[in-house]
């Protein structure tokens, strides 16, 4: 790869000539997907002048899951961690100037809300996608493959809607047989900021993905909260926020002494989520580097022990759940009609009528079985990382794994690559295995971006801390950062380009 500095955005040189359209002028940075992590990182790179970069995504706008944006519900960090503050406080691009250009600061200011609520965030992350230059939604990326020759990422799209929606738009090369156009970009590194998707248990995939069959994933709640409400007996399966959510919701709006509703789940409790201070010193910078550095077989015997700190449930939920189940037992005068069962697993499913479901069940504990009846499963049963074999097929023989098969991930989030590939292939929310139980969480997100950023360049372009835990995880030092961020650099995988500061 090239070390020459890039062009500023305003650059636009003559391609020499044989040259592919795009090759002269590339990416220095091109994110593939659209969501909270990756919008951080279009955020703060928009404060890097000398980057030139643009992010794609398929669906035709941003929406953070849209199915769980019920009425009240909070998101489980502070507003400080939104997509910039932690690493840039003073970017156009906070929260709070999101409120400021809304009118809404004081309002805010006076409520003394440390956590928003979801359809909020999704609110003020939605503000900056519609602002913010280089993002193009409705563009499917489809392949992305090592141009030797070049020396860069070939990137291949489909765009699904719509004109080109800025001047830096790729180039085209055709339409496809729906008459969608085709086009392709260029870069020097790429992100991959793709997502999760949601977890069915096996036991329950066929009844999920029979037609007209009422189980369903947490994420689509919303879209049936009020088939649900309206039906007999609702069971919901999973002890995460998600699952308690869900579950106060349908309690609050079913009949009084009538609620049908069955709770349950496989962990031992529906345990609180680790919140004391301490605790989260676990959601830092310095437990990640730290976490890093750990030898894979304690790392992998490390996270499930870890479950408490994000599988957990809110202290609020759960007291307004206990609230409204003693309310309704005063009012109703005797229990409700609500069943709630930890430490159980679903062995089976099936349909035994028309309109009910039968779930096989085991208690863990007792070693005991029984059959559950119910008409209807919202299972709050999580997310997995979205398989990109497809997309990354060509780089597969290139990527570097451990002995699990998975991808190997650098401190600075770069997967571990063969030396032919100058190029880096950076991921986001793709690497707990290797960086730990902060991987998905938001309060991450904007130092992690600025990492990825700071790792592009010759001098960093933010300053981070060298120090954000009280705590010393581990007898030796796992490497603070300072002006290099996350330790050495693998030097296959460093591309070093032009200073510059914000």
């Amino acid at each position: 790869m090239s070390t020459e500095q890039p062009p500023t955005p305003a650059a636009d040189p003559t391609p020499a000539a044989g040259s592919a359209p795009g090759v002269d002028r590339p990416l220095d940075l091109a994110g593939i997907g659209i969501g909270p992590f990756n919008l951080s990182l279009a955020a703060l790179a928009h404060g890097v002048p000398a980057l030139r970069t643009a992010f794609y995504e398929q669906r035709p706008a941003f929406h953070w899951h849209p199915g769980l944006l019920i009425d009240g519900a909070t998101i489980q960090v502070p507003f400080l961690a939104d997509l910039v503050t932690l690493a840039d406080p003073g970017s156009p691009w906070t929260f709070l100037q999101y409120l400021t250009a809304h009118e809404r600061l004081f309002p805010f200011y006076v409520a003394e809300r440390f956590h928003i609520e979801r359809a909020e965030y999704d609110a003020y992350c939605r503000w900056v996608s519609e602002q913010l230059p280089g993002l193009h939604f409705d563009h499917r990326v489809d392949a992305v493959r090592w141009d030797h020759e070049y020396e860069l990422f070939e990137i291949d799209f489909t765009r699904l809607g719509g004109p080109a929606d800025d001047a830096h738009a790729p180039h085209p090369t055709g339409t496809d047989e729906d008459g969608r156009a085709l086009g392709r970009a260029y870069a020097r590194n790429i992100v991959l900021g793709v997502g999760t998707e949601p977890y069915v248990p096996e036991p329950l995939r066929p009844l999920a993905d029979a037609p007209n069959v009422p189980v369903l994933h947490s994420c689509d709640y919303l879209e049936h909260r009020e088939r649900l409400l309206a039906t007999g007996h609702v069971t919901v399966v999973g002890s995460g926020q998600s699952g308690a959510e869900v579950f106060l919701d349908l309690l609050r709006n079913r009949p009084l002494g009538a609620e049908g509703l069955h709770w349950m789940a496989r962990t031992p409790a529906f345990a609180p989520m680790e919140y004391s201070k301490l605790g989260l010193e676990q959601f830092s910078p310095d437990y990640t580097r730290y976490f890093h550095t750990l030898p894979e077989p304690v790392r992998d015997q490390l996270l499930p022990r870890q479950w408490q700190l994000y599988k957990g449930i809110a202290h609020e939920t759960l007291d307004a759940i206990h609230h409204e189940l003693y309310r309704r037992a005063l009012h109703a005068d005797g229990w409700p009609g609500v069943v709630l069962t930890p430490g159980v697993t679903v062995r089976t499913a099936g349909r035994i009528a028309a309109a009910r479901l039968e779930l096989h069940l085991e208690h863990t504990e007792q070693g005991t079985r029984t059959r559950h009846t119910t008409e209807a499963v919202v299972l709050a049963t999580g997310y997995r990382e979205r398989r990109v074999d497809t997309l990354l097929a060509a780089l597969d023989p290139y990527v570097r794994r451990d002995a699990s098969e998975r991808p190997r991930v650098d401190a600075d989030h770069r997967m571990v690559l063969d030396p032919m590939i100058k190029g880096s292939v950076y991921v986001q929310n793709a690497e707990r295995h290797t960086h730990g139980v902060g991987t998905p969480d938001l309060g991450l997100a904007a130092w992690r971006s600025a990492v990825i950023l700071n790792s592009l360049l010759a001098e960093p372009a933010y300053r981070l801390p060298s120090r954000t835990a009280f705590t010393a995880f581990g007898l030796q030092p796992s490497g603070r950062c300072g002006a290099v961020i996350g330790g050495p650099h693998l030097p296959d995988q460093r591309t070093p380009l032009a200073p510059t500061r914000t």
